[in-house]
């Protein structure tokens, strides 16, 4: 339950790729600090694919521990490549099969959202 004791507990996790370079993973992290700034009750974290830890069904399964009912899943990737279209769907299906009472959403790569794309641009022509 929520707070307010209505509803699910819903969750964001936000799903990078990963790297073995600690810098790396700030803007991931930067992204978990302003949610949970604008909204504190909210859950969030940050999960890795690979070369990086926690990954998705750790960090999954902490947020569930603690209470979250629902999850959304944010894949953090500008472009869709492989991680996007293959190995995230596989990992979709063993969370759903893990945890059948959980309702997990899945959100298209941040990289295909008009809004990001158009502040990219905007980015740029600064």
């Amino acid at each position: 339950m929520n707070p307010s004791g209505q509803g699910a507990t819903r969750a964001i996790v936000l799903f990078a790729h990963g790297s073995r370079d600690p810098l790396w993973h700030r803007p991931i992290q930067a992204v978990a600090d302003a949610i949970a700034l604008r909204a504190p009750a909210t859950p969030v974290a940050c999960a890795y694919l690979e070369l990086s830890t926690p990954d998705l069904p750790t960090v999954c399964e902490g947020l569930i521990s603690q209470g979250a009912s629902a999850l959304t899943i944010v894949p953090m990737f500008l472009g869709v490549g492989k991680h996007a279209r293959e190995d995230l769907p596989a990992l979709m299906t063993q969370l759903r099969q893990q945890w059948p009472a959980i309702d997990f959403q899945l959100q298209a790569a941040v990289g295909e959202n008009p809004r990001l794309i158009a502040l990219l641009a905007d980015i740029a022509l600064a």
